[in-house]
């Protein structure tokens, strides 16, 4: 059994076997965060890109639990360059972990570090597989569509993580196609409330992939679904 935990926005808490990890650890000024970074214990940290609403908390966390930050090799340089451990990876690469494993995809979208005046490029965003206990969720992170998800489908998804705020990311209608493509066996829609330029109903958007044929769960900051 794996548990999926909603911590505010993008951010989730994956836990199977006694051991959890984070994705997206943006807590430190999220508006929607359940709690903060210093309350979190986890085996590791996974940023899918540069972003702060996605990267936030990696450094913090990671350095307070000695928890290595599995990302692509340049955002994984660039938190090693900070102090923590890391594993480096990179897209298509797949990888065992005492908890699991972990597939990165590929995502559409940029990946950034802005520090002062500086522009740092941190390698390209990416997606996850993740499959704990059995259980292999896909985690889209900031992305648009792309066909290529038919691929991922193929893998075999119990449950998708797909955003569907629009303007950064996918908006419904896309997400609705991403379902199509994925063939999960559950959907969680994220990224559609912290900020004004994302707001979206995941009720109607729940409805919509309903209707295709999968289960769709709208998780609140805090709540929780075990698949």
């Amino acid at each position: 059994m794996l548990t999926v935990r909603s911590l505010g926005h993008a951010c989730y808490m994956l836990s199977a076997g006694g051991f959890s990890v984070i994705l997206d650890p943006f807590l430190s000024g999220n508006p929607d965060a359940v709690c903060g970074a210093d309350e979190v214990t986890v085996k590791a940290v996974l940023p899918s890109h540069g972003h702060g609403d996605h990267f936030g908390d990696t450094i913090a966390i990671a350095k307070r639990l000695g928890c290595p930050v599995i990302a692509c090799a340049e955002l994984a340089g660039y938190c090693a360059r900070a102090g923590c451990k890391t594993v480096g990876m990179h897209i298509g690469g797949q990888r065992g972990f005492e908890f699991g494993t972990v597939k990165l995809t590929q995502a559409w979208h940029g990946s950034a570090m802005t520090v002062g005046d500086k522009v740092e490029y941190v390698g390209p965003a990416v997606g996850f597989l993740v499959t704990m206990d059995g259980v292999t969720v896909y985690f889209a992170g900031d992305t648009g569509l792309f066909g290529d998800m038919r691929l991922i489908g193929d893998e075999g998804v119990d449950v998708a993580i797909l955003p569907i705020g629009d303007n950064y990311t996918m908006g419904p209608k896309d997400a609705l196609r991403a379902v199509e493509f994925l063939r999960p066996k559950v959907v969680i829609p994220t990224h559609y409330h912290a900020f004004e330029a994302i707001r979206q109903d995941p009720g109607a958007f729940a409805a919509e992939v309903e209707k295709q044929g999968a289960r769709c769960v709208v998780l609140g900051p805090g709540e929780a679904i075990t698949a």
